[in-house]
């Protein structure tokens, strides 16, 4: 992928994802990019107090933090001979201060582990969440038993037309953003690319079951017809504006299967993931922007709550995150 100039690539001492060094590195490598690796230390809680005589708040905290850059430091070394590498030791909440980051240093891309404990039965834990949520730039959760490649990458888009004009024209750029992204992803992978968007023909249950809007069948289903074919169009133009951006050669090479799924995108995408096997997952999360506190709609959040895969999810140009840089 050749979109990303300055990457913070996120490590945890607690979470072994060698994995995502070693993609964050490659990327860097293939960009020249700027590449930080930084890690998250608790804050010593002020209130504490220690025994007279022994170390003070302070010095607890310089001491916590030495590992951490210690460590990161022993991390990174064997990949110095390839790229330059910056290390950074965070202190406080992890997402929130992986967030300040972002702001305060222009990053355009996170890349991270998630660290989801074994109990709590999905990938994303609620700090991953909270970062996947408020983040303003891309996030690039790798599931940490990936393997060395992708061998599938599924895009996820919504070309539904009915929406606002404003909002329609945002979610028209995020596909765009989707497409250009997860194409770039495959072609560096080596990998499949499968491109999915879910449907629904709106009032067709009401048409053949309820008591006051009941049609005869044949008019149900030519209405259901219109509808996924007014999709299929919809699906189409997408593709061809991919083809004008990535450029004819890439997508002859792609190839990009595509999933035109009737049902809700919720429900659907969870599921085509699963049968696919699919490694990563590129999708948007967000279809609004200039909201400060419009984090992420529910359909996203939903489908990130089902999946069992990594993922890189896009924000929209102009998205404004609620968390804010310390005054």
């Amino acid at each position: 992928m050749r979109r990303f100039k300055n990457i913070l690539c996120v490590m945890e001492p607690q979470t072994a994802c060698q994995c995502a060094l070693e993609r964050a590195v490659a990327l860097a490598e293939t960009n020249q990019s700027n590449l930080t690796v930084a890690t998250v230390t608790e804050r010593v809680p002020e209130g504490n107090r220690l025994a007279e005589g022994g170390l003070e708040l302070g010095d607890v905290q310089a001491r916590l933090t030495d590992v951490q850059a210690q460590w990161l430091e022993t991390l990174v070394e064997p990949y110095r001979e390839r790229i330059e590498v910056n290390t950074l030791v965070l202190t406080g909440t992890p997402f929130l201060e992986i967030i300040r980051d972002v702001l305060r240093t222009g990053r355009d891309l996170v890349i991270k582990c998630p660290e989801s404990p074994d109990w709590l039965g999905r990938l994303f834990s609620g700090d991953d969440m909270h970062l996947l949520r408020k983040c303003p730039c891309p996030v690039w959760m790798i599931k940490p038993e990936t393997g060395e490649s992708y061998q599938r990458v599924l895009a996820a888009v919504d070309v539904d037309d009915n929406y606002p004009p404003a909002e329609l024209e945002i979610r028209q750029a995020l596909n765009g953003m989707v497409m250009e992204i997860s194409g770039a992803l495959a072609v560096s992978e080596f990998a499949e690319l499968h491109v999915v968007h879910a449907w629904q023909a709106i009032g067709e249950s009401a048409m053949r079951d309820g008591a006051f809007m009941h049609r005869p069948e044949g008019e149900v289903n030519a209405y259901v017809e219109q509808v996924r074919a007014h999709h299929a169009r919809r699906l189409d133009e997408l593709m061809r504006d991919a083809g004008a951006k990535l450029g004819s050669d890439a997508m002859d090479y792609l190839k990009p299967q595509l999933h035109l799924l009737k049902g809700s995108a919720r429900k659907e995408i969870p599921v085509l993931a699963r049968r696919l096997q699919a490694d990563c997952i590129v999708m948007g999360t967000v279809a609004r922007t200039g909201i400060r506190g419009f984090i992420m709609g529910n359909t996203a959040e939903t489908i990130l709550e089902q999946i069992d895969c990594s993922v890189l999810a896009i924000k929209p140009e102009g998205f404004i995150t609620p968390v804010a840089l310390e005054g």
